[in-house]
């Protein structure tokens, strides 16, 4: 269960290697995601969640170009954190959903994943 950003990017390679080496690998992720995409190397089981792409690459965008303005560090910082828990929440909603997804949650224990 790959976290996306940098996280993903580095796990990917690992993830093909494993394969490479015959493993078979399945990656849970929400559908919505920004680098983590389906592979022939790895079987993917994804789930819905109650956000769109549009409005992840927005609030994504929206912290990294807050990071970098210019003004008092104090509402620098207020932001950033603004920002930050933002994000934090749409990745603790991606966590409920996967939790709730009774017919996914099936899967893998039958699959003893």
């Amino acid at each position: 269960v790959p976290v996306d950003g940098s996280h993903w990017l580095s796990m990917r390679e690992v993830l093909d290697l494993l394969r490479q080496k015959g493993h078979e690998v399945v990656v849970v992720a929400p559908e919505v995601t920004l680098h983590i995409k389906p592979s022939k190397n790895f079987v993917m089981k994804m789930y819905s969640v109650p956000y769109t792409q549009e409005e992840m690459e927005k609030e994504f965008k929206l912290f990294l170009q807050t990071s970098f303005e210019e003004g008092s560090f104090a509402a620098r910082f207020l932001k950033v954190y603004e920002g930050m828990k933002r994000l934090s929440n749409m990745s603790s909603t991606s966590c409920e959903q996967l939790l709730q997804n009774k017919e996914l949650i099936r899967f893998l224990e039958e699959s003893k994943f």
